[in-house]
């Protein structure tokens, strides 16, 4: 745990109970979850897997109170979500930088759109961040000027900013060639390692979710829900070799298996039939 978190002792739990949502629609309603529940240690990484549209994006965003949930209850802390909540950070599945501030700038937006903080009071500590990251020198840039990585790297910047005790992840790395993708998952590993902030992070790589959780939640297709969750006892810090073991094959046949069962993967339906004679 780094020091300023010891300090601050700024870690926080998650609560998610029986939380449902329906979208209302010009047709039938869209019932995207359906009585969710899920905890979230403080300073646990925990990472949720699932199919497409089974209402991952749309808890994270419950979460953070950007929409409200149709039933049930998510607690931040000791603090029930009831309307947005600021003290954590998100990181979407697109950078979401302003192409006409340079990437410092695009950082420092956090707080000086947050009442009573001051961009020039951030300053140094969004150099660290760009220095932890490997974008030391680029402070001057826009985004235009970057790849799609480096991109993802300073919206990582711009969430921790304001040191926010819980990170919220939607998919951050979803777009990405597979190198990237590789040393952005041992970057971010190496920053919660130093910070244990509480953190979900959502994925549709099961590989992914187990290399970075301490937990795997796999949902259910809409509507969705946690159907299991698997503890990743694998030794940190984890390098990408681990990922040839025979420890992490098996937590990742579990997780297929859950797929399978739930009928979002068919093996069989992808085997050609026997040439006949």
């Amino acid at each position: 745990m780094s020091a300023q978190a010891a300090e601050t002792g700024r870690q926080v739990g998650v609560s998610i109970n029986g939380v449902t949502k329906v979208y209302e629609t010009r047709g039938e309603p869209i019932t995207a979850l359906a009585e969710c529940s899920l905890d979230l240690k403080p300073g646990e990484f925990v990472s949720v897997v699932g199919p497409s549209g089974c209402g991952k994006s749309t808890l994270m965003l419950m979460l953070a109170g950007l929409i409200p949930s149709s039933s049930g209850e998510i607690t931040i802390g000791d603090t029930p979500v009831q309307g947005p909540y600021t003290d954590l950070g998100i990181v979407f599945q697109e950078p979401v930088l302003l192409d006409w501030r340079k990437v410092l700038g695009n950082i420092l937006l956090q707080v000086e759109l947050r009442k009573g903080m001051k961009g020039k009071d951030y300053e140094g500590r969004a150099r660290e961040l760009l220095k932890l990251v490997g974008l030391e020198g680029f402070e001057d840039r826009y985004p235009f000027e970057l790849s799609g990585g480096m991109r993802q790297r300073v919206s990582i910047c711009r969430a921790l900013l304001h040191d926010p005790p819980l990170l919220l992840m939607d998919e951050p790395f979803g777009a990405l060639d597979a190198l990237t993708r590789d040393q952005l998952n041992l970057d971010l590993q190496s920053i919660w390692l130093q910070s244990r902030k509480t953190v979900m992070f959502v994925t549709h790589s099961i590989s992914e979710a187990i290399f970075l959780g301490d937990r795997v939640a796999v949902f259910s297709p809409r509507p969705g829900k946690v159907v299991e969750v698997l503890d990743i006892d694998l030794p940190r810090p984890r390098h990408l070799s681990i990922r040839e073991t025979p420890e992490f094959g098996k937590y990742a046949s579990e997780i297929r298996r859950v797929f399978s069962s739930l009928g979002i993967l068919r093996d069989e339906d992808a085997v050609p039939p026997a040439p006949t004679a």
